[in-house]
């Protein structure tokens, strides 16, 4: 059977967000209290050894309902990856179990920081974390002429990030879009950040997300500063309007996705929300509104990287070059619901499920894409400055 004539059209939203009580260790492991960072590696000083051309095999670590789903059988391996497995001989043992990026970097940080293999060929974390630990020298970096659907189809928008400009250590997934929901049935539309953290009939009725460069890349922007480029004083400046939100008692409360269920139910107005899982709202309730802010739309990825140690490189490209196929990362699409980064996906999405082919947080056109932006890439003494202010300002 053909991935055209599978049925992969289920609605699921992505687990996302982070633990803010694990963001405290975010910066390097436990000795990182100490004074002592986390240590830096180099291709030259923690070589890596390719065995994929003797083991065809590949250990993948990811997200939650992050990947296409036998509808009739969900203990059946994705089908997207068991077509994989068939077409290159390739056993792919594929596990979810990265549930937060802090979490996870808990898992590896001490076998990638001393140059040893953290039991993973291939694993997908949010910008900010693939950006840390490209610049520790934990990524393995990536053979170009083994992904070529990758050069070729790989969304403008995304080519490249200022954390790694050429695409040599990382290959998005998905991404995905955050901006503000409403619920029609008990609110007006909410047009602006601006308008959710300042109109009395939604205090007491919104809710902001817990994941700080989220949040506060909305601060920035509505103190007049780049989410992209900005400096301590301004980032004081974004802390400070966010603080006033939380006194005057306009912000319900800071939540990871379980605003979902809230905003269904009515309990509250409106939101700082994901576009996926907007999407799966709007499944069962014509009444989930996505918008646009005036202040733009925060643009993230969640990117595929091969560790240092990994040794199957070549079998993990080879996986990356796959899912870049159009069709195949239409069938992956319809299923998670998240933007998809591949072009030509949204011409294959016809013949996959063609409700979703016009559907612009799923396939955004380049007037959605000009109104975007990313949050800047830290260091680490500057992620546990930034989460320490946000943490105190939201009372986590």
């Amino acid at each position: 059977m053909s991935l055209r004539q599978q049925s992969v059209v289920g609605r699921r939203a992505v687990l996302r967000g982070m633990s803010l009580s694990a963001l405290g260790l975010a910066g390097g492991s436990a000795l990182a209290g100490c004074g002592i960072p986390p240590a830096k590696q180099s291709a030259g000083s923690c070589v890596s050894t390719d065995l994929s051309g003797e083991q065809k095999e590949l250990i993948f670590s990811n997200w939650p309902s992050y990947i296409d789903e036998d509808e009739e059988n969900s203990k059946a391996p994705p089908p997207t990856l068991a077509a994989f497995e068939q077409q290159t001989g390739i056993k792919v043992t594929y596990t979810a179990d990265v549930n937060d990026n802090a979490e996870f970097y808990a898992k590896v940080r001490d076998q990638l920081g001393t140059c040893q293999p953290c039991g993973r060929d291939l694993f997908a974390l949010t910008d900010w974390m693939a950006a840390r630990m490209i610049g520790l020298g934990w990524i393995q970096k990536l053979d170009h002429a083994k992904i070529p659907n990758v050069d070729a189809n790989l969304l403008e928008q995304l080519r490249a990030p200022s954390w790694d400009p050429n695409r040599d250590h990382s290959v998005p997934w998905q991404t995905g879009l955050t901006g503000i929901a409403y619920n029609a049935k008990v609110t007006s539309e909410v047009g602006s950040f601006e308008d959710l953290l300042s109109r009395e009939d939604l205090k007491g009725r919104i809710t902001l997300l817990s994941e700080m460069p989220d949040t506060m890349s909305f601060m920035l922007r509505l103190v007049g500063a780049n989410p992209s480029n900005f400096t301590d004083a301004e980032w004081s400046k974004a802390l400070e309007r966010l603080e006033d939100s939380v006194a005057s008692g306009q912000v319900r409360r800071f939540t990871g996705n379980d605003y979902v269920q809230d905003l269904n139910a009515g309990n509250i107005a409106a939101c700082e929300a994901w576009s996926g899982d907007v999407i799966a709202m709007q499944a069962d309730n014509a009444d989930i509104k996505f918008v646009v802010p005036e202040e733009g739309l925060a643009l993230w990825s969640d990117n595929l990287m091969v560790p240092n140690k990994a040794s199957h490189k070549a079998n993990a490209e080879a996986l990356m070059n796959y899912y870049y196929e159009p069709e195949v990362a239409a069938t992956l699409a319809a299923w998670v619901n998240y933007i998809c980064p591949v072009e030509g996906a949204q011409k294959a999405m016809e013949a996959v499920d063609p409700e979703l082919v016009e559907d612009p947080l799923i396939f955004p056109d380049q007037a959605m894409l000009s109104k975007t932006f990313a949050f800047m890439p830290l260091d680490t003494n500057q992620a546990k400055l930034y989460e320490t202010d946000f943490n105190l300002a939201i009372g986590g």
